[in-house]
């Protein structure tokens, strides 16, 4: 992934999800950072028809960090994607596409 492009991610400062994930300490939801990152992807490649074969969270992302999107489609098709918060690496993964499975 070419490290110096990329799809800007914001999750609002007020997204409902925050209420309860974690009172004191707010976090975004795992949920919430797949869900939106699989749809700016499908925005970017023109396909909606994705699924995850695999993430990893390796840092927790806060309310209002501000984040960028890469992606790769491979030969496979599979599309490998990683979600940034400046040099930091916070979520890795693949996706697949379900239709041509």
């Amino acid at each position: 992934m070419n490290p110096a492009t990329g799809i800007p991610l914001a999750i609002a400062a007020d997204h409902p999800a925050f209420a309860g994930h974690f009172p004191g300490f707010p976090v975004v939801p795992g949920v919430v950072l797949l869900d939106e990152a699989m749809c700016v992807i499908a925005a970017a490649i023109g396909c909606a028809h994705n699924r995850i074969a695999w993430a990893k969270f390796l840092r927790p992302v806060r309310p209002g960090q501000a984040l960028i999107v890469r992606h790769d489609v491979e030969a496979s098709g599979a599309i490998r994607f990683e979600i940034m918060a400046g040099a930091d690496k916070m979520v890795t993964g693949s996706l697949f596409n379900a239709a041509a499975t």
